[in-house]
């Protein structure tokens, strides 16, 4: 796995045996810096075979319609179709970033109970887990080697500062039954699990 980061946005490239999958990207007009990050880790834009997103806010989706002109594929987990237009207001209010909207059916969409497959022929080893404590549409990565993507997903050390967020700590329960030993945020340093 490779970390990339040219904006707000942590975003991860996952090395496949025969595919190869970008974990969310940063705001709208960003392409460009994407594009000198890549290149700073020797990845060109056709070793990216599909683009997955861990919910459709706008610091996570902005140059997916881009890659996708490339030749990148969407994948979308089925619980996240209704959502893949949430951010195109907020992007349209600026003209500057010419925006294109997310062609959702060009997407290979699955569920979660299908990504193990899914991955395992992409030749990783993980699966997909809907996480929706932060938006509904939010989903974890989870990795069986230990690494586990979570995007927005609060830090598990705020749980205590919420008195009643079951569906928090419903997320958290889920994702620490596989025993991550690594959780990656988007915004927040990993965070190693002893």
């Amino acid at each position: 796995m490779i970390k990339l980061r040219y904006g707000n946005t942590n975003t991860f490239f996952l090395h496949g045996n025969d595919a190869n999958l970008l974990i969310d990207t940063d705001y709208a007009g960003t392409l460009s810096v994407f594009y000198k990050e890549i290149r700073k880790n020797q990845i060109e834009i056709p070793d990216i075979t599909y683009v997955l997103a861990t919910h459709y806010h706008p610091d996570h989706i902005g140059i997916i319609s881009e890659l996708m002109k490339q030749g990148v594929k969407l994948l979308l987990i089925d619980t996240q179709i209704n959502y893949v237009h949430f951010a195109d207001e907020i992007f349209s209010r600026n003209n500057r970033l010419k925006y294109k909207p997310i062609n959702e059916t060009k997407a290979t969409v699955i569920s979660c109970p299908e990504s193990r497959d899914f991955l395992f022929a992409m030749g990783i080893n993980g699966e997909v887990i809907s996480t929706p404590s932060h938006s509904e549409d939010s989903i974890s990565v989870i990795l069986d080697n230990g690494d586990c993507i979570v995007g927005d997903l609060e830090p598990i050390n705020y749980l205590a500062a919420y008195n009643d967020n079951l569906k928090l700590k419903k997320d958290w329960d889920n994702i620490m039954s596989y025993n991550p030993k690594r959780i990656l945020y988007a915004h927040a340093n990993e965070k190693i699990i002893v």
